[in-house]
């Protein structure tokens, strides 16, 4: 019988080109000896054999070739069929019960990852591109989000982002990883590696989604290169995400002490400092990592490829200006007119060259970096989607710059270092 499912602590788990970078990366970290959660992996074959049984192969397979009205329809008709036609039932029968048999082992939250082999790639990572769906209680509801996995790599903004960068989604695939939901007291990212040759943790409380979005600012840990706790800020953690039984994923407000109080102590950062030097040395390279937890301690939720640059050094006419400082993007100096938008109904007033003023930096705005000379946001922090494909597109980004849409006037001329996490601005326009 095929093999469909494929155990997280397996060594097949491993192969990126089956089970994508996400996957592969997550299944490597835990043979690497970090803690991770249970899981198993969903391979593109049977993405393709999906997209085969729903007799849109050819749709998918025409799409990069074909003029702009007839890719459109080709993507309409490719994305409806993953999202409603059944699942073969030799899938269905495999994946039903590993699904079972991790809820045995772990309680009956479930997650559901998009893992595409184009994933957490130099110049490409997809970060906040794709799906996830957290705490999936029922059988339906998690058949419900692999349909919904599969499709994601057929939405306007996964193919206006490998339009970009010259992706044919008709010659990749949709891997899954699933694993039980980490019943988080907190969550975050970190990088192994910064511009001073330090490294840096983030943390808010409960799941990592606020910070994913940009809608918190999550206490930042500084840590030198040996990975000692060197500088700690408390930040802006106004609200939190938590999964209950029966429940999709709430947002709970937290009392101000709760938001004054530090998500991590020292050991703990310092725990995390060493779990990101081990995903260094796994990847070759600098790590941005995921993170979150529970009453057990912290378990490791994702290792990608952190591509990073030194900044150009600005113009010392800056230096007459008063100075704001928030979390870094990790990249790059930048000046341009400021942009302050208070909604994404206004993001056709910004032009090229333009720095964009916002207040929450979620992975919607990715279409404007293409043009913008930096980003400046009041909500945010160095590990956020927005931050991460600003570093790919080496796009200074300051996040968690407190009342940033009311301080800066509209229009007036802004410098954004995205590497020490300071803007300046002018005082007239």
């Amino acid at each position: 019988m095929t093999q469909f499912v494929v155990q997280l602590n397996s060594s097949e788990a491993t192969d990126a080109a089956r089970f994508g970078p996400k996957a592969a990366n997550q299944a490597a970290l835990g043979q690497a000896g970090l803690p991770i959660p249970d899981g198993f992996c969903i391979g593109a074959e049977v993405y393709r054999a999906q997209l085969k049984a729903s007799g849109v192969e050819e749709d998918a397979l025409g799409y990069y070739g074909a003029d702009f009205e007839q890719a459109r329809a080709m993507a309409n008709r490719v994305r409806l069929a993953l999202y409603t036609k059944e699942i073969a039932p030799e899938i269905k029968a495999q994946l039903s019960q590993a699904r079972r048999d991790m809820i045995e082992r772990n309680g009956p939250l479930v997650v559901v990852r998009s893992s595409a082999l184009v994933e957490d790639r130099e110049g490409s990572t997809f970060a906040g591109q794709f799906e996830s769906f957290l705490g999936l209680e029922t059988e339906e509801d998690f058949f419900t989000a692999v349909r919904a996995c599969w499709a994601a790599l057929w939405a306007p903004r996964a193919l206006r982002y490998m339009g970009v960068h010259d992706i044919d989604p008709g010659s990749t695939a949709m891997a899954l990883l699933v694993q039980p939901l980490v019943e988080a007291v907190a969550s975050g990212g970190g990088l192994s590696r910064t511009a001073d040759g330090g490294m840096l943790v983030s943390a808010t409380w409960g799941l990592g989604e606020a910070i994913a979005q940009g809608e918190v600012v999550p206490d930042r840990y500084d840590l030198d290169g040996s990975g000692e706790v060197i500088d700690t800020e408390t930040g802006f953690k106004e609200h939190s995400v938590h999964c209950h039984h029966h429940q999709a994923p709430q947002p709970r407000a937290e009392t101000r002490e709760r938001q004054a109080e530090s998500c991590l102590t020292h050991d703990q950062a310092k725990e995390l400092g060493g779990y990101m030097k081990v995903a260094e040395k796994m990847l070759g390279q600098a790590a941005e990592v995921e993170w979150a937890m529970d009453a057990a301690g912290i378990k490791m939720l994702q290792a990608r490829p952190l591509h990073m640059e030194e900044a150009p050094v600005p113009d010392a006419e800056w230096e007459k200006y008063p100075a704001v400082r928030g979390q870094p993007g990790g990249v790059g100096w930048g000046a341009g007119r400021a942009v302050v938008i208070n909604c994404e109904c206004e993001i056709g007033r910004i032009g090229p060259g333009d720095v964009l003023v916002t207040k929450v930096a979620g992975p919607a705005l990715a279409q404007v970096l293409t043009k913008v000379s930096g980003v400046v946001a009041e909500l945010g922090g160095s590990t956020s989607h927005l931050a991460s494909l600003s570093r790919e597109r080496r796009i200074p980004m300051v996040l968690g710059v407190r009342d940033a849409t009311t301080r800066i006037p509209d229009g007036v001329q802004v410098g954004v270092d995205g590497v020490a996490g300071v803007v300046r601005w002018a005082q007239d326009a």
